[in-house]
């Protein structure tokens, strides 16, 4: 099959390759069902292949394989997927991983056979395992010479990219779509409650470090005058919770730190309303959605200089930055003490959108990339 000539702005067929999908509420699921009533909003025409289990979709391909566990594998994966980007011809393939995603790039492979253009975006931060693995991949089947384009959601998740991928394959910046109005109306006049109210949001997984956020805190509070009450919230659930807890109770810490659980969109909303600094701690954040959208209610954001959080909050605009954990807590610390600090990053904020996220600028993003994949099969020809 022949990829078409050349790509315009409007109506393309938009093929999508995700591991999972709805009714799955992961990251990676949420984004991709969000970019796709996008795309068909504006215009295109969108397809989704997925190794999910779930009830019927518009335009949505559950490739499942009849097996007793539900994992995102097909042993004929490539071979259906190939299947049916033929039946579909689109325009584009749009491939999502994370770290590891096998149904994924088996869609990279089966779009590679059909000699379609094919861009894939990586949604996590590559760690020095996953960089080894991929490496391997790439001596093993020379993926790099597939004519792929890349995208990723900062310039820190790109870094790595880049380091293992090389020159052969382009690898954009496309940040995460987020509607940021819906967060902006959260802003108004800046409360006096007499406390500072910390608040973090994110699953309780082991690789997001949670039990160190907590630690975080406790520093935070030995270095704020007692004159200052604290509070905190971590909003979110996950393996760690168990951990978290036994540490807060082990440290005295139940008083001043709570623990809800997950909550809903409109749940966050409302902590972040009575919240005055948002701390996001993860050092390999890809991205950051949680921190833009306490970004784009006017909250000053304590994170990593290195995680992607970075491309939105710059050092004393947006909030503060620091490289490790002994910084994130002055940060934290030096906000919760200057009243007069954390009001001039709110008013800052409150009174200009962040550049990241919008979702015109998130399309605009992917389709010069659906351009570039098609002009290198053009050249490959």
């Amino acid at each position: 099959m022949e990829a078409q000539a050349q790509i315009s702005l409007g109506g393309v067929r938009i093929f999508h390759v995700s591991d999972c999908y709805l009714p799955r509420l992961g990251g990676i699921e949420v984004q991709v069902a969000d970019l796709v009533r996008m795309q068909r909003q504006a215009g295109h025409e969108v397809e989704v292949a997925t190794a999910t289990r779930g009830e019927a979709l518009p335009g949505v391909h559950r490739i499942v394989a009849p097996m007793p566990f539900d994992l995102p594998v097909h042993p004929a994966g490539v071979r259906h997927l190939t299947r049916r980007m033929r039946v579909s011809r689109p325009d584009v393939v749009h491939v999502h991983t994370g770290a590891v995603s096998p149904f994924a790039w088996m869609g990279v492979r089966a779009a590679v056979r059909a000699g379609l253009p094919c861009v894939v975006t990586v949604h996590s931060m590559w760690d020095p395992l996953t960089r080894a693995l991929y490496r391997l991949l790439r001596l093993a089947y020379g993926w790099q010479r597939w004519g792929l384009v890349g995208t990723t959601v900062s310039n820190a998740a790109a870094a790595p990219i880049r380091a293992v991928a090389g020159r052969r394959v382009p690898v954009r910046v496309v940040s995460n779509g987020l509607d940021l109005s819906a967060w902006r109306t959260l802003a108004g006049a800046p409360s006096d409650r007499g406390e500072v109210h910390i608040v973090a949001v994110g699953r309780l997984a082991p690789r997001k470090q949670p039990v160190r956020l907590l630690r975080l805190l406790d520093r935070v509070r030995a270095a704020v005058p007692p004159a200052v009450p604290l509070r905190a919230t971590v909003v979110g659930d996950g393996p760690a919770r168990g951990s978290m807890e036994r540490y807060l109770a082990r440290h005295g810490m139940t008083g001043w730190v709570s623990l809800p659980g997950r909550y809903t969109r409109e749940q966050i909303a409302k902590v972040l309303e009575s919240a005055d600094v948002f701390v996001a701690p993860a050092p390999r954040e890809s991205f950051g959605i949680a921190a833009l959208e306490a970004r784009a209610a006017g909250l000053p954001v304590v994170a990593r200089a290195q995680s992607g959080v970075a491309d939105f909050v710059r050092h004393g605009t947006e909030g503060l930055l620091g490289r490790d954990l002994g910084d994130l807590a002055a940060a934290v610390a030096r906000l919760s003490a200057d009243a007069e600090l954390r009001a001039r990053i709110t008013e800052h904020n409150r009174a200009t959108p962040p550049a990241a996220g919008s979702w015109p600028a998130v399309l605009e993003g992917f389709e010069r990339a659906y351009e570039q994949a098609a002009g290198l099969v053009r050249r490959r020809r």
